[in-house]
Formats: structure tokens, sequence, C-alpha cells
């Protein structure tokens, strides 16, 4: 007994039509476009508070570092810039010294440790730097070193800070210290940023 198919049966069998799967293609095309950006969106963010991270730990770091000296130390006199490097003579008393306003600090995370490079200069302005090598086990051992720093690898990271400290601000007998720390790096791409933090002190 032989059956036979109606027309709209064998319609329905035949499976899809160029054009059906032409516009199915383009909506899993632009899906998947979708998805990619937001991977690529999300990475530059994960990016972005890791540096800011990096940032806030550097400014702190200086901002205890400028706090822990007595207020008759040079180091603390008011005067630098949140825009450009300056390096002043500064005299409190008989002792007058030669300070900078800036540093730059280079971190790297190669070979199983990790490394941060702060340059600068000494009282007398010679170029030095302090390299501070930490350890997977948790040391940590640190190093200042006559001369230019090396250069950087291509590896590291390298945050520029800056300072300035004025005198009365906000109220008379007190300092205020600002510090403003830019990740200046080729690697970080689009995710570079920059963070700023301020105390007083006398």
């Amino acid at each position: 007994m032989e059956t036979s198919l109606s027309p709209r049966k064998l319609r329905q069998s035949r499976g899809f039509t160029l054009l059906e799967v032409v516009v199915a293609v383009f909506i899993l095309a632009f899906g998947l476009l979708g998805v990619a950006m937001l991977l690529s969106r999300l990475n530059v963010n994960t990016n972005q508070s890791r540096y800011m991270s990096d940032e806030a730990l550097l400014a702190s770091e200086k901002l205890e570092d400028l706090n822990r000296y007595p207020i008759v130390d040079p180091a603390i006199v008011a005067g630098g810039s949140l825009t450009a490097n300056v390096t002043q003579n500064n005299t409190v008393g008989a002792v007058t010294e030669l300070v900078d306003y800036f540093d730059s600090v280079q971190i790297s995370t190669g070979n199983g440790s990790s490394i941060a490079i702060t340059t600068g200069t000494d009282s007398k302005g010679n170029p030095n730097y302090t390299q501070v090598t930490h350890t997977p086990n948790g040391g940590a051992q640190a190093q200042t070193i006559a001369g230019p720093p090396p250069a950087p690898s291509p590896d590291m990271l390298v945050f520029n800070r800056r300072w300035i400290i004025e005198q009365d601000v906000p109220v008379v007998g007190v300092r205020r210290v600002t510090v403003s720390v830019t990740l200046n790096s080729v690697a970080a791409g689009p995710a570079a940023t920059s963070f700023q933090s301020s105390m007083v002190r006398p």
C-alpha cells in the first residue's frame, strides 16, 4: 500500500533554506562578537584594578616614608610638583641638601622572585637606586647601589611618583603632603592609570 505525502508535509520535510541558514549564522556571529567584546573589556578592567592597587600601595609607601622624617629635615621642606620632576636645594638650620620630589619604581615578577627598583639621587645629587628582591619563601633583601638603574626589562612595570609638600595647608602649623603615582609602561596599553593620595602632618 503506497502512501503519498501531501504538499504541506513535503515542504516541512525539506529542511532549512539557504536564507534561514544565513540568518542563523549571522545571529550566532553577532552573539560571539558580543561575548568577545565582553571578555576583552573584562581583561582591561582587571588590569586597571591591578595597576590601581599597585599605585595605591606605592603612594601609601611614599606617604609613610615622608611622615617618618623629623620636622627639621630638609626632605620635607615645602616644594615639589605633581606634574613635573622637581629637585631643589633645601636648607634647614646649618644643613643644606639637594632634595628630589620624585622617583620611579620598576616592578618585575620574573624568575620566581619579585624585584622592585626605586630610583633617585643622594643628598649630593648623584644617581642611585635601591633594589629590593622578594623570594617565594617570604624573604626580602634590599641593596642601595650607586649609579643609574638598569634599563627596565620587557616584563617590568614602571611607576613614576611625584609629590608636593605645602606649608600651612589646610591650616597654619601643618604640612599637606600629596603623592601622585602614574603607570608609565607601554606594556600596560590602554589600561594605564593614575592614583593620588594626601596626608597632613606637623
